[in-house]
């Protein structure tokens, strides 16, 4: 048997027993009531109570492998109650033909033999109820652990195709923005393809790790040899105001749920445009809530909130979805747009 199960049963039979010796002891109590009304205390009468009542509950610890033997086979409930009945009608047996030869040569009523034929019966029932409702909180425990760890599994193969999802991305895009430097200025995508070998390094490490969750100083180092990288590209345009909290540069996140952010920002905000725009990061952290919240805004032309929950881009709804798998609920992801009014994205997370 499984040592672990076995385990779990431990607590179950220590009071199995407990329950059956303080059983064992009323009943020798009972039987000399007299006696102890009288002021006398006969040992024998513990010893017979033992005799008689004792053997039953050897008897009746037989049922626990009985309903086992039972839930394996898969017997319906019409077959169960058949066997429980002989089983019940066996006992009762057993057990009052115990009481019968420890009463032997005793002339005794039809009554003194169909009572505790009534009592094996019942006691039968009663224990019989009682193993099969454990065994069955145990099966039910059992298909709720199996459906939780398939819920998880289908979480981590969700969170993995989302992100397999989100890396070509990046870098497809990435190797765009350098391959249209390379037209304008050559010296400056050898510069870009050294930066972004850098980045490539960070995904890759993070995929080899199978850890999909790094510090918020590693996902802002990403960030920033990002933005030097579209520096190059964009010049004088872009603009960048980092307000950061301190102290929080260990909290927690997904890898790769900042850059992309920040990379919607440049695309909408600065790349069909040849004025200059601004791009601040801000991160706050709430001690009190226990979360930190980071926000990527712009001045851009922003978008109605309509036209962004109906856009066909796959970054902000990635990061999204991953954050609601990710922290069952836990965190966030917010936007604050308005046509002329720049783009704001803020990510919740907890973080203690």
């Amino acid at each position: 048997m499984n040592p672990t199960k076995t385990a779990s049963l431990a607590p179950m039979w220590r009071i199995y027993i407990g329950a059956w010796t303080a059983y064992l002891v009323l009943v020798g109590l009972v039987v000399q009531a007299d006696e102890l009304a009288a002021g006398q205390f006969d040992p024998t009468l513990i010893a017979y109570a033992f005799l008689t009542t004792g053997p039953s509950g050897i008897l009746l610890a037989l049922v626990w492998p009985l309903t086992g033997w039972m839930d394996r086979r898969g017997l319906s409930t019409g077959a169960r109650l058949a066997i429980h009945l002989a089983a019940a009608v066996a006992f009762a047996a057993c057990a009052h033909l115990v009481i019968v030869l420890l009463n032997k040569g005793d002339s005794r009523s039809l009554s003194w033999h169909a009572w505790p034929l009534m009592y094996s019966l019942m006691g039968y029932a009663l224990l019989a109820g009682i193993f099969q409702t454990v065994r069955a909180n145990a099966a039910a425990q059992r298909q709720a652990l199996a459906a939780q760890q398939a819920q998880t599994l289908l979480v981590a193969a969700e969170l993995g195709a989302l992100r397999s999802k989100l890396n070509p991305h990046f870098l497809f895009n990435t190797l765009h923005s350098i391959i249209a430097l390379t037209q304008r200025n050559p010296a400056a995508a050898e510069t870009a393809l050294f930066q972004f070998s850098d980045m490539l390094r960070y995904v890759l490490d993070t995929e080899r790790a199978e850890v999909d969750r790094v510090t918020l100083d590693a996902e802002l180092d990403f960030v920033r040899d990002y933005l030097e990288l579209e520096s190059l590209r964009l010049g004088q345009r872009l603009r960048v105001e980092w307000d950061l909290d301190a102290g929080v540069g260990d909290c927690l996140l997904p890898a790769l749920s900042v850059q992309p952010l920040v990379e919607n920002s440049i695309k909408h905000a600065f790349n069909p445009h040849s004025r200059p725009g601004l791009l601040r990061i801000e991160s706050r952290h709430d001690r009190h809530k226990g979360v930190l919240r980071l926000t990527v805004r712009d001045d851009g032309p922003g978008a109605d909130p309509a036209q962004v929950t109906a856009a066909p881009g796959l970054g902000l709804r990635t990061i999204g979805r991953r954050l609601e798998l990710d922290y069952a609920g836990r965190a966030a992801l917010s936007v604050d747009s308005r046509p002329g009014a720049g783009f704001a994205v803020s990510v919740t997370i907890p973080c203690t």
